[in-house]
């Protein structure tokens, strides 16, 4: 083995008498260091955009959402209610009410969800930080305000600060069978536009946040909810209180943590960074298999050195190692170079962001995004290294000594 190596890195780092090799393998390095940039670049930025959309949903989300198996609203007692709160663990304790409606302001209608919140939701999420426009109160004394999603502030041309212009809000009338009254099939509240809030598209077009008690006065509720939202302290494990949370409720009811509650967004934005991984691959089989052509030439060329060394007592074992050998350094090179490159870059974009989104100004961030992970750089290396195993196998695998001897 150490004679093989030997030889294979004087091979490597040697002047060929062609100079074409040497163009050759430089351009095989290069395609390789390219690839395994690449492939390190995307897979960063698309572990930062997924940071940043699970930052965004759980500045909203709580830690546990309790909803019913069966049904659409449901009651707990006083009893339940505080043994929830004194789970250890539970910091935050908030009754939901959600129900489709249309809103009119001006002359615009939209339909949207309105999401009646208690007072432990600012407190349990960060939805000051997601307006932007606006204040993030939801009450002031007596007075109600509504936080309003970015896309159904466009769409209902809002005017922040207009307490000349509120937002009614419609719902029908529980219980109402007969529609010859529009009038009186529908229940009407007013409420002030307070503040505008931005999460994500899909989330910006539908939701309002409005306070609890307004919801339960339009929907014409006393003391059902649809949900029940629970903050957990960051020094408790949500699994175990989730556990307890279940034996409270008993199977009647639903609790899901922040990845069930959105777990087809998590399975797409995973399925589409692992998509985009086997295609760059595909591209980079193609830059390793440069490799077959460089070791073909390389063993053409040592001809006479071949000869040589069998004379010496080489077999077609030893120079089928030599060659393969120097084509996974070869691969080695590209690998390390790409990942080394392709670190630096991501380094460069996290720290200062020189890459910006032209949509900046629509968005939450001003540059792509970047989240640098470790296991990225190891599966990189090993993918690439394995395609280098392989090219380097193919041409080397019938070298016969003998034959060259006899031409010579």
């Amino acid at each position: 083995m150490k004679t093989a190596l030997l030889i294979a890195l004087r091979y490597l780092f040697s002047k060929k008498k062609h100079n074409i090799i040497n163009v050759i393998s430089s351009i095989a390095v290069s395609g390789i260091t390219v690839g395994t940039a690449s492939l390190i670049i995307v897979l960063s930025v698309f572990n930062g955009f997924e940071d940043l959309v699970v930052s965004m949903f759980n500045s909203i989300n709580p830690d546990l959402l309790v909803t019913p198996k069966e049904g659409k609203t449901f009651e707990l007692d006083t009893l339940t209610e505080q043994r929830i709160k004194n789970i250890p663990g539970v910091l935050y304790y908030t009754e939901v009410i959600q129900e489709n409606v249309m809103l009119k302001y001006q002359e615009k209608q939209h339909i949207a969800i309105l999401k009646g919140v208690g007072d432990d939701f600012p407190k349990m999420t960060k939805i000051d930080s997601l307006v932007f426009l606006g204040s993030p109160l939801l009450k002031d004394g007596d007075l109600n305000y509504a936080l309003i999603g970015n896309g159904v502030a466009y769409e209902l041309n809002i005017n922040i600060g207009d307490l000349l212009s509120p937002l009614s809000v419609y719902v029908p009338r529980r219980g109402t069978r007969s529609v010859t009254d529009p009038l009186k099939a529908f229940n009407n509240r007013i409420i002030i536009p307070g503040g505008i809030f931005s999460v994500d598209i899909d989330y910006d077009e539908k939701y309002i946040i409005v306070p609890l008690d307004f919801a339960r006065d339009l929907l014409d509720f006393k003391n059902e909810v649809t949900a029940i939202e629970i903050g957990i302290d960051k020094k408790f494990n949500v699994k175990l209180v989730s556990d307890k949370l279940k034996n409270i409720l008993g199977s009647g009811y639903v609790v899901k943590n922040r990845f069930e509650q959105q777990e087809f967004l998590y399975k797409i934005m995973k399925s589409e960074k692992w998509a985009i991984f086997l295609i760059l691959s595909f591209i980079l089989v193609i830059a390793v298999f440069n490799i077959i052509g460089i070791l073909t030439m390389l063993v053409l060329e040592k001809k006479r050195d071949i000869s040589v060394i069998w004379a010496l007592g080489g077999d077609n074992y030893l120079f089928r190692k030599i060659f393969f050998i120097q084509g996974v350094f070869i691969t080695l090179i590209g690998a390390l170079s790409g990942i080394v490159i392709g670190g630096i870059i991501c380094w460069l974009q996290k720290t200062f962001g020189f890459i910006s989104m032209h949509s900046a100004d629509a968005f939450v961030v001003e540059s792509y995004p970047v989240t640098i992970q470790g296991f990225d750089f190891v599966l990189v290396f090993f993918t690439v290294i394995f395609i280098g195993i392989i090219a380097s196998y193919f041409p080397i695998r019938k070298i016969s000594v003998s034959k060259f001897h006899q031409n010579d």
